[in-house]
């Protein structure tokens, strides 16, 4: 099967579930399995000039959406001639990823019949759910129900070693200039970890607010998971907020990585998390996943 991607995710979950050699197609945003976009024609790009600030981003986007503007760009003539037999995409997010709707009109200019599935979790069971069905839609049935069946364990071990222990309150900021509140998975990801998320909603989009109103929901811990940032990103913004909200312990993540990309990264993200709230009863992890900025 040729597999176009459109989505960082989809090639992340394709990857683990052993289809990365059916790949024909990424986005400029796709960099896991390192190496893809080397390897993998770049179909989806976008109009925003790279090295602007969080705050510069933000007043871009919202000057494109307001003009009605797209967010992604997709060579639709350079999909077409790559013929997928699937797409993977999203209708999450206009502003994360490239959506289902400009697709299909593509899809229609070119007079394709690629099949397109829309990958749109609004939590953790949502994303193991995609994991199997990209799995089995690309004839990797096995190896994707097998991998699903790791990370469910590994799920179980971390509640069982946060069971029982006090739940620190928890702020998630998926960006910071201006401050957003992280919405859709992340506040499950805090609750699988041990915490107690405040701020945020459940299964809802993410959400501006101020300063002022970050301090009042008292936070034990505020965690900067800004939405695409690395790790280096993430801590540079955290010494900002560290200012800001200069009582509280402060805790920087690859968000790219491990909060905001609906793969199975998301279980290390909540072993990182975990291990962000509960040193004592979780193992670190690796390097290069979560700095304490502020202990």
């Amino acid at each position: 099967m040729r597999i176009a991607s459109l989505l960082p995710a989809a090639t992340e979950i394709a990857a683990a579930v052993g289809l990365v050699d059916d790949l024909v197609a990424v986005t400029f945003e796709c960099d896991h399995p390192a190496g893809i976009r080397d390897r993998v024609p770049v179909v989806v790009d976008t109009p925003l000039p790279a090295g602007l600030t969080p705050g510069e981003i933000d007043a871009a986007v919202r000057d494109r959406m307001a003009r009605g503007l797209p967010m992604y760009e997709v060579d639709a003539p350079a999909l077409g001639r790559l013929a997928p037999d699937l797409i993977l995409t999203q209708d999450l997010c206009r502003v994360c990823a490239l959506p289902a709707g400009s697709v299909a009109d593509a899809l229609a200019l070119l007079g394709s019949d690629a099949e397109v599935l829309s990958i749109d979790p609004h939590s953790v069971d949502d994303v193991l759910a995609a994991i199997t069905e990209v799995g089995h839609r690309g004839g990797a049935a096995a190896r994707a129900d097998a991998l699903v069946g790791e990370l469910r364990e590994r799920l179980a071990a971390v509640a069982s070693a946060v069971a029982g222990r006090p739940r620190p309150r928890v702020l998630v900021l998926e960006w910071t200039d201006p401050p957003f509140l992280a919405g859709h998975w992340v506040p499950e990801l805090v609750r699988r970890a041990g915490g107690e998320p405040v701020g945020g909603a459940d299964a809802g989009r993410s959400t501006t607010a101020t300063w002022d109103s970050l301090a009042a929901h008292a936070p034990d811990l505020v965690v900067v998971a800004p939405c695409g940032y690395g790790l280096g990103d993430a801590v540079a913004q955290a010494r900002a907020v560290r200012d800001l909200l200069p009582a509280v312990p402060v805790v920087a993540i690859d968000s790219a990585a491990y909060v905001v990309r609906a793969g199975p990264r998301l279980v290390d993200g909540i072993e990182a998390l975990a291990w962000a709230l509960h040193p004592d009863a979780v193992v670190e992890p690796p390097m290069g996943r979560v700095v304490r900025v502020r202990g």
